[in-house]
C-alpha cells in the first residue's frame, strides 16, 4: 500500500489490511540487505576453519578480521578488543562474569541498574548464588536512571558496574557518559548492554566492556559482540578455549561474523537521515495514542530516548488480547511487558518505573517503516481498544 492510497476517513481502512505490518525491531530487525548480501559471499567463500594455514583458511580468516575492523570502526574502538559470540546474550554472560572473575581481589560487589536486560540480572543473580553482593540502583518515572545514584552505590570493593546504553522496553537513554566518568574516577570498568543503540546511535565513550546482539541491527541471529577495551581486566568464566583471543570458546562463525558488521555499518550510515525520520513517527505515536484514547499512559522518557521506539499502556485492556487484536488487523507488535501467557510476571523494568505493568504495546520501528503503516496502525488502535473494553465490561465511553 503506497503512502498515497491512505487516507483520513475511516472508511479508508480495511479490517482485513492488504499488507502485514512489522513493528518489532526491538525483538529483532529484518535482516539487511546489506547482511544477506555478505552472507551469501561468506558462505561459498568462508567456511574453512580461519585458525589453519592453508588457502581456503586464510580466506576465511581475512574475512574474519575484515569484519572485526568493521565492527570495531563503528564502536570506535581497536579490532583486538572486538571478539564475536553465538549471541548478545553470551556476550552479557561473558562480559559480567568474566570481569567479576578477574577482579574477584578486588572485591565481589557488583552495581547494576533496576532496568538492565534479564540477561544481566540472571548474571547478578548467578553472581548472588555464588556469594557476591549485588546493589540494585532505582530509576525514575521515566526509566532513567540518576548518575549520582548511581555513583553513591559505587564502593572499594566494587569489582564491576553495569548500566545499559538505552533500555530495550521503553527507549529511555541511559546516563552512561557521567556513569563513566563516576567509575573511572572510584577505578570500576562500566559495562554497557548496547543492544538497542548499537548501530542506531552511538554510545559515549568511557566504558570498559560492552556487549550487543546483531539481530537487533539487521545482521543474522546466533551472532554477537563482545568488546573488552584495553587495560580492562577480564578472565574467561568458561573453561580455557583457544578461539577468539580466548575469550569465546567453540569455532568461529564467520559468515555470521561477516554478514553482522556488513549490517551494522550499513544500518549505522543510514540512520543519519534515517533517525530523524523514525523519530518524528514516533512522536507522532507518542502525541496520537493518548488524545485518541482514553486511560492511556506513554512511558519513558519524551526526549532522551531512542529513535524507533515507544511504549505505552491501556487501561482495562489486558496486553496479550490486544496484541492478538493488533496482530489480526495485520500489525505485528509487542508488550513493553514480559507478562505472557507463559511467565505472568510484569515487566521488571515498568515495575521500577512506577508505571502500569499491564495492557502494554511497545511499537518498534523498522528500518524501512512507512508512515503509511503508522498512520493505519494509529486509526485501527481506538476501536480495537475500545472493542477489547466492551469486551472486558470495562468500557470509558
Amino acid at each position: 500500500m503506497a503512502e498515497s492510497d491512505v487516507g483520513t476517513d475511516v472508511g479508508t481502512f480495511e479490517t482485513a489490511p492488504r499488507d502485514r505490518v512489522y513493528f518489532d525491531a526491538a525483538s529483532s530487525e529484518p535482516l539487511h540487505p546489506a547482511a544477506r548480501e555478505a552472507l551469501l559471499g561468506a558462505l561459498d567463500s568462508g567456511w574453512a576453519d580461519p585458525a589453519r594455514l592453508y588457502g581456503a583458511a586464510r580466506s576465511s580468516r581475512m574475512l574474519l578480521d575484515r569484519a572485526r575492523a568493521q565492527v570495531a570502526s563503528v564502536l570506535g574502538v581497536r579490532p583486538d578488543e572486538v571478539s564475536f559470540t553465538a549471541s548478545g546474550t553470551q556476550a552479557v554472560h561473558l562480559a559480567v562474569l568474566g570481569t567479576l572473575r578477574a577482579r574477584r581481589r578486588t572485591g565481589r560487589h557488583l552495581v547494576v541498574s533496576a532496568v538492565e536486560h534479564s540477561s544481566v540480572l540472571h548474571a547478578a543473580e548467578s553472581h548472588e548464588r555464588d556469594g557476591g553482593e549485588v546493589t540494585v540502583v532505582g530509576v525514575d518515572r521515566h526509566g532513567r536512571v540518576d548518575p549520582e545514584e548511581f555513583a553513591a552505590a559505587l564502593r572499594p570493593d566494587t569489582a564491576l558496574a553495569c548500566l545499559q546504553s538505552a533500555n530495550h522496553e521503553v527507549g529511555t537513554v541511559q546516563p552512561v557518559a557521567e556513569a563513566a566518568e563516576a567509575c573511572r574516577a572510584a577505578g570500576v570498568p562500566l559495562f554497557v548492554d548496547a543492544a538497542q543503540s548499537a548501530g542506531r546511535v552511538d554510545v559515549p565513550e568511557g566504558w570498559s566492556l560492552l556487549a550487543a546482539g546483531a539481530h537487533k541491527w539487521g545482521g543474522p541471529p546466533g551472532v554477537g559482540v563482545l568488546v573488552v577495551r584495553k587495560g580492562t581486566r577480564w578472565r574467561s568464566p568458561l573453561p580455557e578455549d583457544e578461539r577468539e583471543r580466548r575469550r569465546v570458546p567453540g569455532f568461529e562463525n564467520v559468515p555470521g561474523a561477516v554478514a553482522a558488521a556488513a549490517a551494522l555499518a550499513a544500518l549505522r550510515a543510514e540512520m543519519t537521515a534515517e533517525a530523524p525520520r523514525l523519530s518524528a513517527l514516533i512522536g507522532r505515536i507518542r502525541d496520537r495514542v493518548p488524545r485518541t484514547i482514553e486511560d492511556v499512559q506513554v512511558v519513558g522518557d519524551p526526549e532522551r530516548r531512542l529513535p524507533h521506539l515507544v511504549t505505552f499502556s491501556c487501561l482495562y485492556v489486558p496486553g496479550e488480547a490486544l496484541l492478538t487484536e493488533l496482530d489480526r488487523l495485520g500489525f505485528a507488535v509487542s508488550s513493553g511487558s514480559s507478562c505472557t501467557a507463559d511467565t505472568l510476571r510484569p515487566s521488571h523494568v515498568l515495575e521500577a518505573m512506577g508505571v502500569i505493568t499491564h495492557g502494554n504495546v511497545r511499537v518498534s520501528l523498522p528500518r524501512d517503516a512507512r508512515a503509511a503503516d503508522v498512520d493505519r496502525f494509529l486509526h485501527v488502535l481506538p476501536d480495537a481498544v475500545a472493542r477489547l473494553r466492551r469486551a472486558a465490561g470495562a468500557s470509558v465511553e
